[in-house]
């Protein structure tokens, strides 16, 4: 008997279906695709449960007569393309019909349809039975997803939590939007509306409404410049507005976010010089080039693309680039020694006390140089980054209450001598015969660790507060019971409904998305006093300094002497907090003795 075997035809469009859809993030951005190829100027989203019970997208576009709806959701039904030369003239962002029959494959789906002085129709498919009658909307189309994955459990069960998958569905949808600022964009969840973005705008002010950046507007920058088949805009903040991580650099090609590593180089080769070491500009390229020079077809979700042209698009970038920033400081750089310069209040900063509302902005730092040879006091006063009061006890209070290893005397080290740093990880000291190895990052967890064992930790408010529901009563139950030690904890939470919870202060430093910090608070141990020690290790873990974070010499020094001063010289997840290597070993590895 043959052991290979033909797969019944639905069988084998569920699977291949996961191949476009894989959570709910992807039907959002599939529909907000299909909206904006429509010419819709408004788009609204919908979502419940992250996307999981509901994900709906309705616009003003063109729409569709019953024929086209009838035909939209069998596999490959395209009006944007009918043969394989028309991918070098296509300029739409879908183009290979997979979307909708895909959606219908794995959800409950209906779309509601109207074109111009026409009547309006409904499709349901559900479960590979379609239903098509007649309906009333106005101009535009509305597809509308229910219970995703409900019959294919071996892929529900990847899901993550609904607020983490609220948070993709928010991040595509922002990420769209800012790429088309004439058109206007509402993203509602759970009935609550959370980003209105209007349409009228310029591309420099949609980025900024759709990052909340808008009150840094003055630090962001229009570029423009072109080649032969491309143009390119550029939106990149000066040096005032960095982060510790490249989360806001950005690539669109032709309206089209893609992952590509070169052109996001590009970005960070044209401004080199221009920001301090181990920080790195905001910032998004905006290509629009010649249909027949790009190729988006090489994966399934358009999220990379082929550039015919790769190496002038690159040159021009950063030629453009280095330009303005040249202009922009007058010859300066920002990798020799500056004097100290005041820089904006930005999302998170200990001197102004508040925070964006939202987790991942807050590596926002002002542009301070952190070479070689600056003190402490240079690093942004590592605020954020190392907690004052649990690593400088015996620091002053200077620079706006912020406590810094510079503005102390020169404290008795005793026998510990500090070597230097090694790749970014360790810190070399030595005492007596013995070279110690002290990874920074574990070492400043457990030191944080402890202090939040011991003491209550400061809550940092969030300036809009960061709403999500409980999966349980359960859940509920133990977020009552323990409001008051999680707000020791730096942790305020209300509750608004029942299962519907407001966050409306984190731990100072604390760097996290959203989702990722509504899985740590929900995922507390719910008996005993574990809760808290599992909550002071996630708080040791975001807020210590990280890898490659550079520290002086007497920062440094002060850290090791904390590290060898705990109790426990393991990091809250167990691992040791450095390597011991004694003189005898060393000089009999080469034989001396």
């Amino acid at each position: 008997m043959a052991r290979i075997q033909v797969l019944p035809p639905e069988e084998a469009r569920k699977i291949a279906a996961g191949e476009v859809i894989d959570r709910p993030e992807a039907l959002v951005r599939e529909f907000i695709d299909n909206a904006i190829d429509a010419g819709a100027k408004n788009v609204e989203v919908s979502i419940e449960e992250g996307g999981i019970r509901l994900v709906e997208v309705s616009d003003d576009g063109v729409g569709m007569d019953r024929d086209d709806l009838a035909l939209c959701i069998e596999d490959h039904a395209t009006s944007k393309i009918t043969r394989l030369d028309d991918l070098g003239a296509t300029r739409t962002l879908g183009f290979r019909g997979e979307a909708l029959p895909a959606a219908a494959a794995v959800a409950e789906m209906e779309i509601v349809t109207c074109r111009k002085g026409e009547a309006a129709w409904r499709l349901c498919a559900h479960n590979g039975t379609i239903k098509l009658d007649e309906a009333a909307r106005a101009a535009g189309t509305t597809v509308r997803t229910r219970f995703l994955f409900d019959y294919i459990p071996a892929r529900k069960r990847f899901l993550k939590r609904p607020a983490s998958e609220a948070q993709f569905c928010k991040q595509v949808f922002l990420e769209k939007a800012a790429a088309f600022p004439d058109i206007q964009f509402r993203f509602i969840q759970d009935g609550t509306l959370k980003v209105f973005l209007p349409s009228g705008v310029s591309l420099k002010d949609r980025f900024a409404a759709a990052f909340r950046l808008d009150q840094y507007i003055s630090l962001l920058h229009h570029i423009a410049g072109r080649g032969a088949g491309f143009s390119f805009s550029v939106i990149v903040g000066d040096p005032g507005l960095s982060r510790l991580d490249k989360k806001l650099q950005m690539v669109y090609a032709n309206g089209r976010r893609i992952q590509d590593w070169s052109l996001q180089q590009a970005l960070e080769a044209g401004l080199q010089g221009g920001f301090p070491n181990n920080e790195h500009p905001v910032g998004a390229i905006f290509l629009d080039v010649d249909p027949e020079r790009v190729d988006f077809n090489i994966h399934p979700a358009k999220r990379e693309a082929k550039f015919q042209q790769a190496g002038e698009i690159h040159h021009a970038v950063t030629t453009t680039l280095r330009a303005f920033l040249s202009e922009l400081l007058g010859g300066r750089s920002f990798t020799m020694p500056l004097p100290e310069r005041s820089g904006p209040s930005l999302p998170f900063s200990r001197s102004s006390g508040q925070t964006s509302g939202r987790p991942d902005d807050r590596t926002f730092s002002p542009a301070q140089g952190t070479e070689p040879g600056r003190t402490a006091a240079g690093y942004a006063d590592l605020a954020g980054v190392l907690a004052d009061e649990a690593l400088y006890e015996d620091a002053e209070t200077v620079d706006a209450g912020v406590s810094v290893i510079a503005a102390e005397t020169a404290p008795p080290y005793g026998e510990l001598k500090f070597i230097g740093r090694l790749w970014g990880v360790f810190i070399l000291v030595v005492k007596g015969n013995r070279l110690y190895l002290i990874d920074q990052h574990a070492a400043h967890e457990r030191i944080l660790y402890q202090h939040y064992m011991t003491k209550p930790v400061p809550g940092e408010k969030l300036l809009i507060p960061l709403t999500f529901s409980a999966e349980s009563a359960e859940e509920d139950t133990f977020l009552r019971e323990h409001r008051e030690e999680l707000a020791r904890r730096g942790l305020k939470i209300e509750q608004d409904a029942p299962h519907v919870w407001r966050l409306e202060t984190l731990p100072p430093g604390w760097r996290a998305t959203d989702g990722e910090t509504i899985e740590a608070v929900l995922a507390l141990p719910r008996t005993g006093t574990n809760f808290v020690e599992s909550w002071a290790a996630s708080c040791a873990c975001h807020t210590a300094i990280r890898d490659g974070a550079f520290l002086d010499e007497r920062t440094a020094l002060v850290l090791a002497r904390k590290a060898m001063d705990m109790p426990d010289h393991h990091c809250p997840h167990g691992r040791p907090i450095w390597v011991e290597i004694t003189q005898e070993s060393l000089l009999k590895g080469v034989k001396r003795l």
